[in-house]
């Protein structure tokens, strides 16, 4: 790694640490750049994954708070920690020809989820309430029903109202057939982490809509928390695995945790909604350069 090189990387991991606290995408930004300085695409994909992994663990320290709201989901932990090794492994035997030759459609779909997942997300947590409202509203009582209320409120103006009954519980139990649901969607979301790990934010929020979470707050501590399992697993397996390149890896350590530190301190003062676009423009372009390369670049 030459000097021009590591001020490179340190510079992409700035950014992209600081885009994660920001908005997400640093990976758009992080990956790229290690192939860039001449790292084989696997061992890019190993070392990102390691770089911007402090990051996402101080993350979970700031949500402490969130996340007890969201207890009763944390045992999503153990799936995350069991696909991330499954994913991490995949990683590591895929021929490198092979991966290369997904890189594109990998980003592709990273992009498109970070780009169009909001959306999908609030219109699936929307459909969810309407139906949640509709199944708690009452049914239409029938005549004799109605005669039977009239005689219980004159009962009730007469003796006055009865003790208020204690209120329902906050969450209602998970049938057994969520959980198994949301473990096997976890499990593949997950393994799909610990492989690339582009986008799985929105997958997981989009989960945690279909089990019923609302709270946004608590969604975003849960997501993280999950995330940190993921590529932590990964992390360990990468190590393991001798796939990380540890001169990289240092350098970016350090830029992505001055990066993240400096755009939690400046999220307040940037419009949320640029961010999102250049990351999403930096997305497409990273993407656009991977199919070039793999169309037109890569040898016959």
């Amino acid at each position: 790694m030459t000097i021009p090189q590591a001020i490179a990387l340190f510079i992409a991991a700035l950014l992209g640490g600081a885009l994660n606290s920001v908005a997400g995408g640093g990976s758009f930004i992080a990956f790229p750049a290690l192939v860039f300085t001449g790292v084989p695409d696997i061992n890019a994909n190993a070392t990102n994954t390691i770089a911007l992994w402090p990051g996402s663990v101080a993350s979970v320290g700031a949500y402490r708070r969130e996340l007890s709201a969201s207890g009763r989901l944390v045992w999503l932990g153990g799936i995350s920690m069991v696909g991330g090794v499954l994913g991490a492994v995949l990683l590591l035997r895929t021929p490198p020809a092979t991966f290369r030759a997904l890189i594109p459609f990998l980003l592709l779909l990273a992009v498109l989820l970070f780009t169009f997942g909001g959306t999908l997300t609030s219109r699936l947590r929307a459909a969810l309430a309407r139906r949640s409202r509709a199944a708690a509203a009452p049914l239409p009582a029938p005549a004799r029903a109605a005669t039977t209320d009239e005689h219980v409120a004159a009962v009730v103006a007469v003796m006055g109202e009865p003790p208020a009954m204690n209120p329902p519980p906050a969450a209602e139990p998970l049938s057994w057939s969520t959980i198994a649901g949301v473990s096997l969607a976890m499990l593949v979301i997950a393994t799909y982490g610990g492989y690339f790990g582009g986008g799985i934010g929105i997958m997981i929020l989009a989960t945690l809509a279909v089990v019923g979470m609302e709270n946004i707050h608590a969604m975003n501590a849960l997501k993280t928390f999950l995330q940190t399992c993921i590529n932590g697993v990964a992390v360990v397996t990468f190590i393991i695995g001798g796939a990380v390149w540890w001169p990289q890896a240092l350098v970016m350590i350090g830029g992505a945790i001055i990066g993240g530190y400096g755009g939690a301190y400046s999220a307040q003062r940037l419009p949320p909604r640029l961010v999102r676009r250049f990351v999403i423009v930096v997305g497409f372009a990273m993407t656009a350069y991977f199919f070039a390369r793999q169309l037109i670049l890569a040898p016959a």
